[in-house]
C-alpha cells in the first residue's frame, strides 16, 4: 500500500504537468489565434479596392491604408514589448509612410503579423510570465502584452468593416473560429 507521502508526490507531479500543458496550451491557442488574426486581416486587405485605401469616412479620420498600417505600427511595438524581438520597423514608421498602395500595405501588415507570431513561437512559458515596461508607463508580463496587442488589432481591423461598407464592400464574414 502506498503511503500518504508517496500519493502526496504523485498527486504534486500531476499537478505540475497539468500546469505545464496549461501554459502551453495557452501559447499554442494564442497563435492559433494570431493565425487566424492575420488570414482575417488579410481577407480585409484582399476586399478593399486599390482604389479605395485612401478612402476616409471623415476628413479627421485615418484612411483605410492608414488604419492597417496603424494596426502594424502596434503589432511591431507590441511585440518588441511581448518577445524581445528588435523590431525590423522604426516606431510608427509604418503609418508616417507615403507608399499606401494595396500591394505595399498588404505586405507590410501581414508581415507584422509574421513578427508577432515568430516571436511568440519562441517564448517559453516562464518567458510568458517575465514582466516588462511597455511604452514605458505600463508594467506588465509579456502574456498580457500579446493580449493587448491582440485586442489593438482587433479593434482597429473591426473600424475597418465600416470603410468596407462605405466603399460598397461587403466585409469578409468572422472568423471567431
Amino acid at each position: 500500500m502506498k503511503t500518504l507521502q508517496q500519493i502526496t508526490a504523485l498527486f504534486l507531479f500531476i499537478l505540475a504537468i497539468a500546469g505545464t500543458a496549461k501554459a502551453q496550451n495557452t501559447s499554442s491557442e494564442t497563435i492559433k489565434d494570431w493565425e487566424r488574426a492575420k488570414v482575417y486581416t488579410k481577407e480585409y486587405l484582399d476586399a478593399m479596392p486599390d482604389s479605395s485605401f485612401s478612402f476616409k469616412p471623415t476628413p479627421e479620420m485615418r484612411s483605410f491604408a492608414d488604419q492597417m498600417y496603424h494596426i502594424a505600427d502596434a503589432n511591431y511595438a507590441f511585440g518588441v514589448s511581448a518577445t524581445g524581438q528588435k523590431s525590423p520597423v522604426a516606431m510608427g514608421a509604418l503609418e508616417k509612410g507615403t507608399d499606401k498602395s494595396k500591394a505595399t500595405v498588404s505586405k507590410e501588415t501581414l508581415a507584422s503579423y509574421d513578427f508577432i507570431i515568430a516571436g511568440l513561437q519562441k517564448l517559453s512559458a516562464a518567458q510568458q510570465k517575465e514582466k516588462v515596461t511597455v511604452f514605458g508607463k505600463f508594467e506588465m508580463t509579456k502574456e498580457l502584452v500579446a493580449a493587448k496587442a491582440f485586442e489593438h488589432q482587433t479593434h482597429h481591423r473591426g473600424q475597418t468593416t465600416v470603410y468596407l461598407r462605405l466603399a460598397g464592400v461587403t466585409p469578409p464574414a468572422e472568423k471567431l473560429f
